[in-house]
């Protein structure tokens, strides 16, 4: 695993999903893991700001999909947390998703791990003891 990011503020998770949004080239599939507050979220936000766009971003917790599409490149954001079956996010069009143009990032993307493509990016956020923010790739 290497460190991507150390962070002390929201902002600074922003930036630091900005500067690894820069990076990111259609058919980029990113599957985010780690705690409540980790910053999941807020690392989105900074990925879709990459990518030109500024529409607000939020979590998708409840509508299980939002989608970015004023960018360079859009970016379908995901959030499995209150998932509880597989068949919902086929129900929702997965299969559809992996196959658009763009970037796709899934929250708590562990409890469906089966259903991503080999080549995702894995990432795990992590709050520390003193309470920075981690963001590592395995």
């Amino acid at each position: 695993m290497s460190i991507v990011a150390t962070t002390r503020s929201e902002n600074e998770m922003i930036s630091a999903g900005e500067a690894f949004g820069a990076g990111l080239k259609n058919g980029s599939v990113l599957a985010l893991v780690g705690q409540l507050g980790a910053g999941k979220t807020h690392f989105t936000k900074g990925i879709v700001r990459s990518q030109g766009c500024s529409d607000p971003v939020t979590s998708p917790t409840f509508g299980l999909v939002n989608e970015y599409r004023s960018g360079s490149l859009p970016v379908f954001h995901f959030d499995f947390y209150r998932i509880d079956e597989a068949e919902e996010l086929l129900k929702i069009g997965w299969e559809e998703y992996l196959d658009e143009e763009g970037i796709l990032v899934v929250e708590w993307a562990d409890k469906f791990d089966f259903l991503l493509p080999e080549n995702t990016i894995w990432l795990n956020l992590s709050i520390t003891e003193n309470g920075e923010h981690t963001v590592t790739r395995q």
